[in-house]
């Protein structure tokens, strides 16, 4: 679905400046950064619209089959295959900069309790010194997959208003019954809390398979209009206010972002859809999730082994991280999403990457050089992705058809990832 990549690649690079900020300037929430450097502080934000993006991704196919999906544990297998090894891979890397170049908190270089609370994506639930910082968003999302068809039940049985009550009422009365209304958040069990915005993209994709009259409508400036409140609230408090009050301002901005994803999906926001579609951007998109997972090292090697050597603290390194640390960290996704993201996004099964792999193969020992027939006569090679067409088209009576290379299961892969 043509810009979804996009809004996710643009969030993925918000919280890479945001990093890029909030490790160069001390004193969190009340930065010593320049004021006109504010609007790089709210990275949680970021987060939360990744989740609300995830709801509306999962559920788009649901959605339009009668909000029924592929069985449970089919469904947990492709979201394992689809998230698993890059994390990883990513958590490997983060494990070695955290032990030998720089540790990822104040608490210390990563532990064997860290890897087996890591490695079980355990970190919302179990506290130890964390080899990423960013991390804590991945065992969120696992644990709203593991829910993700209890919702589509409710959803099913009953109707979206009746799964947005079920999931926003709890959280709601845990807040109104804290000391000041507002909670205060510790380092994980923050999957109940952050539900309400995953489900408000499930309900979301229901905007997609509804009549054309619901499609229509203007969706993005319903956003514009959904945001104006928390965004006019915002600026009257100020930015440490709603960095405090993020319990309350992640449920009020998630109705605004269901429907700006709804208006790129339905095609509403024209100009938007270009940008957001443009090679650059998608590019960025397809390499988003890498992206998230290896940043913060990097940008904390950066910040706190290399630039002290040549810039003075503050916005010298400011700049210095964004001249350096994020063309490195880009390129770095670009190179580890080769490696531990795309082939388990593009294939279903180890069985397609290997046949892929093979084919990939002889069809560079081959390169399209030329064959010679008995008779002298010159036949130019097939190229192999002809050949993976081969056994696609229609049968034939009394033709014969060849057999095809390709693992079925590949044709699934072009499903937008919920991640």
């Amino acid at each position: 679905m043509q810009g979804l990549d996009g809004l996710r690649g643009l969030a993925a690079l918000y919280v890479v400046l945001f990093h890029c900020w909030l490790y160069t300037f001390p004193g969190y929430p009340d930065s010593s950064a320049p004021p006109w450097l504010d609007g790089l502080m709210y990275g949680r934000l970021a987060v939360v619209f990744f989740l609300v993006l995830s709801g509306f991704s999962l559920a788009i196919s649901p959605a339009r089959h009668g909000w029924r999906s592929v069985g449970v544990a089919e469904y947990l297998r492709r979201r394992a295959w689809r998230i698993l090894p890059p994390y990883w891979a990513a958590l490997c890397m983060s494990l070695i900069i955290a032990w030998f170049v720089v540790p990822a908190s104040h608490s210390g270089p990563p532990t064997g309790a860290s890897i087996l609370v890591y490695g079980l994506l355990g970190q919302d639930v179990l506290t130890a010194p964390t080899p990423n910082g960013a991390f804590w968003s991945i065992a969120v999302e696992a644990e709203l997959y593991v829910l993700f068809p209890l919702f589509l039940f409710v959803r099913r049985r009953s109707s979206a208003a009746v799964l947005v009550v079920l999931v926003t009422i709890p959280v709601v009365i845990r807040g109104l019954m804290a000391p000041g209304g507002t909670p205060v958040e510790g380092a994980n069990w923050l999957t109940p809390h952050l539900a309400p915005v995953f489900v408000a993209g499930m309900v979301g994709a229901g905007v997609v398979v509804a009549s054309d009259r619901v499609r229509r409508l203007p969706w993005g400036w319903f956003a514009v209009l959904a945001a104006v409140p928390p965004l006019a609230l915002g600026v009257v408090q100020g930015s440490v206010w709603t960095l405090t009050h993020y319990f309350w301002v992640d449920l009020a901005v998630a109705p605004a972002m269901t429907m700006l994803i709804a208006a790129v999906a339905t095609g509403r926001s024209a100009v938007l859809v270009r940008v957001l579609t443009a090679r650059p951007i998608r590019l960025l998109g397809e390499f988003s999730y890498s992206l998230y997972l290896i940043h913060l090292p990097i940008v904390l090697a950066v910040i706190r082994r290399v630039a002290p050597h040549f810039v003075s603290p503050g916005l010298p390194t400011f700049w210095f991280t964004l001249v350096s640390g994020l063309p490195v960290s880009l390129l770095a996704a670009w190179l580890f999403a080769r490696l531990f993201e795309l082939p388990f996004k593009r294939n279903r099964s180890w069985r397609s990457i290997v046949e892929k792999t093979g084919r990939s193969h002889w069809a560079g020992r081959s390169g399209g050089s030329p064959q010679r027939l008995p008779d002298g006569r010159v036949r130019e090679s097939r190229r192999s992705d002809d050949a993976e067409t081969i056994g696609t088209q229609p049968a034939r009576p009394g033709v014969p058809v060849r057999a095809s290379a390709t693992n079925s299961s590949e044709d699934c892969s072009r499903q937008s990832p919920g991640q």
